[in-house]
């Protein structure tokens, strides 16, 4: 192996796609999950199953409680998660399941992990195109984390740069599946769904199967996904 990588790992089918991504590039990876008090935890097991699939030596799993107590968002408060939306209404207003400021904290958490492994890059699996709402998937938010990345650690002080890298960003849900199929990503142990059922089955109707399946259909593969329904 190469050169350490931190990689954001959620459990789903972008993250999934871009850890197997560091990896072929040579990267040693040192996984991080968080526990944000997200409404289910099976997102949070998929991470822990694609780590152990991938050999992951070091993969840290973080408790970050203070989401919940911050509300906002469909994903930890009591807010209904949408279901059965087009396209044109998932990216018309940012949606309540975006997670105010999830995206700096995780960051900024892989960030401190970066500078103790001595890791030089970090990596996310951000997306900008099925989530044009959400602020901070946007390539100016990475490029101006990597610029405050730089001014905030000890390696960046030294003249050390730590890169922020989000390969994905402008790629189309079945871009990224066809990046992954070539890479044989374990799609069969990532999970997407918003709202699954009590014992982990995706609902079929939220915005992030919609998206998921649409980008299976589209490059002609097969979804592992179990669905309740299907919009």
């Amino acid at each position: 192996m190469g050169k350490r990588a931190v990689i954001l790992l959620s459990g789903g089918l972008d993250s999934a796609t871009c850890l197997a991504m560091a990896i072929d590039q040579g990267f040693e990876p040192v996984v991080v999950s968080y526990n944000y008090d997200q409404r289910h935890r099976v997102e949070l097991e998929a991470a822990m199953a694609i780590a152990q699939h991938y050999n992951v030596v070091e993969h840290l799993i973080f408790d970050v409680g203070m989401f919940r107590q911050i509300g906002g968002s469909a994903l930890t408060d009591n807010i209904d998660v949408p279901k059965s939306r087009t396209l044109e209404q998932m990216t018309s207003q940012i949606p309540v399941t975006y997670v105010p400021a999830r995206n700096t904290v995780f960051l900024s958490y892989a960030l401190g992990v970066a500078e103790v492994y001595e890791a030089s890059d970090l990596f996310i699996g951000v997306n900008a195109l099925d989530y044009a709402g959400y602020p901070d998937c946007r390539p100016e938010y990475i490029h101006a984390f990597e610029a405050m990345a730089n001014l905030a650690i000890k390696p960046g002080v030294e003249g050390q740069h730590i890169r922020v890298h989000a390969p994905l960003i402008d790629k189309t849900k079945a871009e990224i599946i066809a990046i992954g199929r070539e890479l044989r990503v374990p799609y069969q142990l990532t999970h997407s769904c918003y709202a699954p059922s009590s014992d982990g089955v995706a609902c079929g109707t939220c915005d992030a199967c919609i998206l998921r399946r649409d980008g299976f259909e589209e490059v002609g593969m097969a979804d592992p996904t179990r669905y309740v329904s299907v919009a």
